[in-house]
This record gives structure tokens, sequence and C-alpha cells, in this order.
């Protein structure tokens, strides 16, 4: 998901609750980044994990190898396992080499019946952090029958990473403005845009054009293989769900039980989907409005409508005049719009906003806002990045479709944007500019949408969802033949293992028992 100003990641909400902690030595990293993975000594065991013949058969032709390699598995982080799996650099010429991806699980607490593979979203998030967070989140007999399996993609994280800017490059980027009213803006954007595809290409090289998500769903269906299962049973959450939507249209009979939370319409371009976002968020953010008008001690003044025109009155002010903070930075309308951004990811992070914007209207001052921009930036409060999501997010994305580049045609989405979105429509038009001078091109689709000859996929969707509009929820499950749809009826991004026992009980009994909910169930 993209758009030209912050960038819309479709992270799992369960790695965005925001609790604001202003102590000494706190940080701004999320919460899924758990404990920096620890290694053995040298002299260590290692024990290994063989495949079977069943679940290596229908190696592709060239990678019959890396299918049946032997993972060699260290123990780490206190009651998880952490290893090293070879994937083809390009899955079109097996000879053009290799790169790494880390593959982090929690071995079955009982009777294991496999593994279970989970993708937080992103595109760019870490499921080896990832899988260290939400282990305990997640149901007791899902945790007993599965070793859940954690893993960076393809050009993510701890393995083979997409590298563009240098810390302070990068810093200074996220906190551009550009006035787009005007065509000088938009061309500074589009060579500001440039100059990330420039610097991708130079540091990341020949992996830069494969890691987009047709080549990370095949890199799935090797994990399957080296883990010895027959077939892929997965939990995907946002950007994932795209994630496992691709493995089930290249890889339906292998398909086994497959949860996808928090669902993008996988049928949509690119300029579709952040026309979408913009409705997505406007709506979270009203019912946030709505809900701190409610309480006592709210900042936002006057009626729903009123409150929202207050919020975007705090978002233009930035352009022309960001705020001052405690230290020498300063809050931008970028920065600004990603504090704001972050806590509509889960009702739980209301409060955060409500402080934030009660700093901002009283004191003039961001010091809230630049905390939790750095938050949604996974920025460290001494300038460095807790990961590559940024660089992961665009060379992905730009891989996998692009909106269009032609100003008149953008002015006038922008436009229909803002009629649906008049607090923070503006800030996700002109999306076809993210890739306009991308280094590689995109990929062709490779596969069938409708995943023929899959079991029932469940696909949960959340009513008030600000990332992933309920919309796609549903036309994801009408896309797929075997689809089968679960509402949760609530706010925020996601539900499994954050909303209620009815959602936590018919993904377990799913993926535990085999237990299909009933279409339209809702929770």
């Amino acid at each position: 998901m993209k758009f030209p100003a912050p960038l819309a990641r479709t992270l799992g909400s369960a790695a965005i609750v925001v609790a604001l902690a202003f102590s000494a030595g706190c940080t701004a990293t999320d919460p899924g980044n758990g404990p920096t993975t620890s290694s053995p000594s040298s002299d260590a065991p290692k024990p290994t994990t063989s495949t079977t013949p069943a679940a290596t058969a229908g190696a592709p032709e060239g990678f019959e190898d890396l299918y049946a390699q032997a993972v060699e598995w260290e123990d780490c982080d206190g009651g998880f396992e952490c290893a090293t799996v070879e994937a083809p650099l390009s899955w079109q010429y097996p000879t053009a080499g290799t790169i790494d991806l880390a593959v982090k699980r929690h071995p079955a607490t009982g009777n294991k019946q496999g593994s279970l593979l989970v993708n937080p979203g992103g595109p760019g998030g870490s499921g080896v952090d990832y899988v260290t967070f939400a282990w305990s989140t997640f149901g007791e007999p899902l945790r007993d029958a599965f070793d859940v399996v954690g893993f960076d993609p393809r050009g993510v994280g701890a393995s083979t990473p997409v590298r563009c800017f240098d810390d302070a490059r990068k810093d200074k980027s996220l906190a551009m403005d550009f006035d787009l009213d005007d065509d000088a803006g938009l061309a500074a954007m589009a060579a500001e845009h440039a100059a990330w595809g420039a610097a991708c290409a130079e540091s990341t090289g020949d992996l830069l054009g494969t890691v987009d998500t047709q080549s990370a769903a095949r890199d799935m269906d090797l994990l399957r293989a080296v883990l010895g299962d027959e077939a892929l049973h997965y939990l995907g959450f946002s950007y994932g769900t795209q994630l496992g939507a691709t493995y089930a249209g290249l890889f339906p009979e292998r398909v086994g039980a497959m949860v996808l939370d928090g669902a993008i319409d996988v049928t949509l371009d690119a300029d579709a989907v952040s026309a979408g976002q913009a409705a997505g968020f406007e709506l979270a953010l009203r019912n946030y409005v709505t809900d701190c008008q409610g309480g006592a001690g709210c900042p936002l003044t006057g009626d729903v409508e009123n409150g929202l025109r207050t919020v975007r009155q705090v978002l233009d002010r930035a352009l022309t005049d960001p705020y001052p903070t405690s230290s020498n930075r300063r809050v931008t309308r970028n920065l600004a719009f990603y504090g704001v951004a972050v806590t509509l990811y889960d009702q739980g992070s209301w409060p955060a906003l409500t402080q934030a914007l009660e700093e901002v209207l009283t004191s003039g001052t961001g010091d809230t806002l630049l905390y939790l921009a750095d938050f949604y930036n996974d920025r460290d409060p001494d300038g460095t990045f807790a990961n590559n999501s940024a660089e992961a997010f665009r060379a992905v994305g730009c891989l996998d479709s692009r909106g269009t580049t032609d100003v008149a045609e953008m002015r006038a989405q922008v436009a229909e944007i803002e009629k649906v979105a008049p607090t923070v429509g503006t800030f996700f038009g002109f999306s076809g500019l993210v890739c306009s001078d991308w280094p590689v091109p995109p990929v062709a689709q490779e596969f069938d949408l409708h995943a023929v000859g899959a079991p029932p996929i469940v696909v949960i969707g959340t009513t008030n969802d600000p990332a992933t509009p309920y919309a796609w929820a549903q036309a994801l499950a009408d896309t797929f033949d075997s689809g089968v749809l679960v509402t949760y009826d609530g706010e925020g991004h996601t539900a499994y293992a954050r909303s209620n026992d009815c959602i936590l009980d018919a993904v377990d009994d799913f993926l535990v028992d085999g237990v299909v909910p009933a279409d339209g169930l809702r929770c």
C-alpha cells in the first residue's frame, strides 16, 4: 500500500499498539521487534530437520536441491529456534545464485500437527520479529498443535535485505513535505522517489528485481517443503493476506488450513488501493473523534465535523510551520500524519492521539506526535532505524503494482478521494509517482486469482479497519472459489488475537480441527 507522503503500510495491528512511555531509555520501536536473536556457542549442538519425499515432491525443475535442503535450528530467545534457509535469487533462473531467508519458530507445546507460517504484513514486516511478540497472544489450541514459524520475506530484515539510503538520508526523506497544489511540488516529490529508486538499485543489486510478492510466495512453498509439511498451513495479516492469496493462486493443491486476516482485495490496482485506504483512515479518524468527544478532556471541541476540521488544521499548519519539539527536530506535515495514522490501527492507541492533539493545540509543540511518527517508522532515538521496512515496502510494492503517472488523472483522483476523505485524503493522492522512476520493471501476474481447487480459505474482515477496509475482505472472499468470510464488528486493523473469543475460537477451531466457520459468521 502506498501514497506519496507517509507510506500506508498494512502491518498487522497486533504489532502496532502504541503505549506512550516517555521515560529514560524508552524507544519508539514496534512492540513486534522482539529481543535480538542470540546464537549459542560454536560447539553447541545443532539439531537438523530433514524433509520428507512427500514434502519435496513437485519441486520446480532446477530447484530440487533447495527443496531437499536440511534446516539447522539453533536455540534463540528462550524457547524459540532460529535458522537460515537458502532460496534462489530468481525463481525463473536456477543458476542466478541464492539468497538467505531468516526463519524463527516456537515448537508446538502439545502433539504437533505440523508447522504454521505467519506473516504480519507490510510489505516489509518482519515475521522473525513478529513471531517473538505474537506467539504468546495466539490461542492455546493453536500453540499446542503447531510449530509457529515466522520468516522474513526476501528483501526484508534478517533475510537478504533491500538496502537504499543510509539512516541519515532516510530520516531526512521520511520528514520531507511537498506542496502538491502546483507542478513544482509534484516534480520535487517525483525526484525524491526517483532518488530512492536509484539508491536502492545501487545498494541492492539484482535482488531488487526479485522481491515481488509472487517470488515471496514461491519462497513459502520452499519453506513448506523444508519444514516437512505436505500442505502449507498459514496465518497472514494485512499484506500477509496478499501473500497468502498469491500462494493459493500459484499452488492451490498445496493449500492446507489458511486464514487471511485484514484482507486486501487482490483485484485492485495501486490507485484503487490508495482510494480505499483514504476512506478507511477517514472513517477510523471520524470514529476516534466521536469517541473522544464523548469523554472528558477531549481537545477537539464542537461537533464531530468541527473536530475533524481541527485535525486537518493541525496537519496543514505543519506544512508551512512545522511544530517545534524538545529536540532539534521539527514535526513536518508528513511526520504529523504518521503520528496520527499509527494510532488508528488499534482503538487501544486512541488515548495516545488525544495526548498528541492536546499538546499541539495547547502548547504548540509536537513531542508526542514525533514520538508516534518515530514509532510508526521504527526510528530509534539516536536516529537509526530498527529495520528496513520502508525500503522493502517500496521495493515490493513497485514490483507488484503501479498507479497512473498522468498528472491530470492524478489530480482528478485526488479530487474524488477528498470527497470521501476530506481530512486525510490529500495524503493518499499521487501514488503513481512513488514508482514512476523505479529502476526495475513490474512483474506480470502468473497465477489465477480464484485459487481453483483450493480447500476452504477463511478471510477475516473488520468493519472499521482503516488500513484494509472491510469491503476488501468481502471482495477477496468472493474472489476465491472456496472463500469463507468471517466478520469482526469493531475498530482497528485485523482481528485475530486482538478482538474477541468469537474470532479466536473460530480461527483456532479451523486451523487445529478443520472446522470451517459458517460463511458470513459475525463476531
